[in-house]
């Protein structure tokens, strides 16, 4: 099966929290704060990796996490920083927000190398917080937390030629003939279920990569068989060359079928409709009467809107080579830059906007409030509850998040203990 499709979720690393220690030496009765910082979590990276062409891998494993800081020490020693995580991905890759399936990153054109999810700073240990007025800090500031993310990967394929039609108009056939590519090939209706990739190697050129873009069917932009799977292959090709069944061996007016599909095609996104375009009328090897060949009628319908009808023969080569010399003048004069899809989501950004969640709770068997969560832990890291400055800012803290009025809801009365990440205080109002 060809995985052109995945969601997965990804987490950087947390960073590593700051240590409370104090120096304990011989004749250093009174050693001041020596307590190491915390490392740097790591890091959610993806690479491109030219030997891959599909998503398969990101099927079987869905969840990718880097690894965490490791926490400061005494002695003024560095937490280690975690290790960064490196996913690869084929050329082509879209990457989007699960939820709202908004572009993060496309991985095509200069996008070899992007740092989707940076790893949480490391706490700063103790030693940071001595002042002259409190030689002997308590508290250490934790770790950043990490950074997670629901993202859907995409494979929108490169090739500068797309190919469409109908199921059994010798897409395939075509593809086999003029690149290096080797489809399977057979007379079914379903149609290829691959997108098979090729490169036309043109003698005075610089050649170019076509794709066989599944056959579609009609409904193929609404979903209809797998069509939304297979459309998104040929959104960043600058040509499309559309084969049909000049001959109407399986009894279609090949007219009606090139509307057929350029009317999915303009369903699916107009831009995609709108881009040049020629029409290889295929199968002209069972024409025999060529004076009064159906061609006649595809260009009398096509060329005059400004469309190139070239007859071909996929199964003898016959008009082949014409074809693809002027599908290259096409390119040539369209350009090499490759389309890549702008960014529409920031992940830092979603990050810095969220707020960090925060629980309330009554613990029945220690009969003592608890209050968690990393706004709160954050709160901790930066304020020295030793003074009174720093007790009336955690006060107001509490007040202004909303904490205090959850503590009353859960029926809090004066003198109960109120537990926070290792701090124990009597609640008076």
């Amino acid at each position: 099966m060809f995985a052109d499709r995945a969601k997965i979720y990804v987490r950087s690393g947390k960073g590593g929290d700051g240590h409370v220690s104090f120096r304990r030496e011989k004749y250093v009765p009174a050693g001041g704060p020596d307590g190491g910082d915390g490392g740097k979590g790591g890091d959610v990276i993806f690479v491109v990796d030219q030997g891959l062409n599909t998503l398969i891998d990101f099927r079987n494993v869905r969840k990718y996490k880097a690894q965490d800081g490791e926490p400061g020490g005494k002695r003024n020693c560095r937490g280690k920083d975690g290790s960064d995580i490196v996913l690869k991905v084929p050329p082509g890759t879209v990457i989007k927000e699960a939820a709202s399936g908004q572009v993060i990153v496309d991985m095509s054109g200069d996008n070899r190398q992007v740092t989707l999810l940076k790893g949480g700073r490391g706490g700063s240990g103790n030693q940071h917080y001595a002042t002259s007025t409190m030689q002997a800090p308590t508290y250490a500031q934790p770790g950043r937390p990490a950074k997670e993310l629901e993202i859907l990967l995409e494979l929108k394929v490169i090739a500068d030629v797309g190919l469409v039609g109908l199921p059994n108009v010798g897409k395939s056939t075509f593809l086999a003939r003029v690149t290096n590519a080797k489809p399977k090939i057979a007379n079914y209706h379903f149609t290829t279920l691959n997108p098979n990739l090729g490169v036309v190697d043109l003698d005075g050129t610089n050649g170019f990569v076509i794709a066989d873009i599944p056959g579609l069917i009609e409904g193929a932009s609404e979903g209809i068989g797998l069509g939304h799977e297979f459309l998104r292959h040929i959104e960043r090709t600058k040509v499309i060359i559309h084969i049909v069944d000049a001959a109407g061996t399986e009894g279609r007016d090949p007219i009606e079928d090139i509307y057929a599909i350029n009317k999915e095609l303009d369903a699916y996104n107009p831009d995609i409709a709108r881009r040049p375009q020629v029409i290889a009328a295929n199968k002209i090897d069972v024409i025999y009467d060529r004076d009064d060949s159906p061609v006649n009628a595809i260009k009398a319908e096509f060329e005059p809107k400004g469309i190139p009808v070239y007859p071909i023969s996929a199964v003898s080569g016959e008009g082949v080579r014409e074809l693809l010399y002027h599908v290259n003048g096409m390119l040539e004069e369209l350009g090499s830059e490759v389309t890549v899809f702008e960014q529409e989501f920031f992940p830092e950004q979603a990050a810095a906007n969220q707020n960090d969640p925060y629980t309330v709770e009554y613990d029945a068997a220690k009969d003592e409030y608890v209050v968690e969560g990393p706004r709160v832990e954050k709160m901790l890291g930066y304020t020295n509850l030793d003074s009174e400055k720093g007790f009336a800012f955690f006060q107001n803290f509490l007040k202004t998040n909303g904490i205090l009025e959850q503590l009353e809801a859960l029926g809090i009365q004066d003198g109960d203990t109120v537990r926070i990440y290792g701090h124990s205080f009597d609640y008076y109002k």
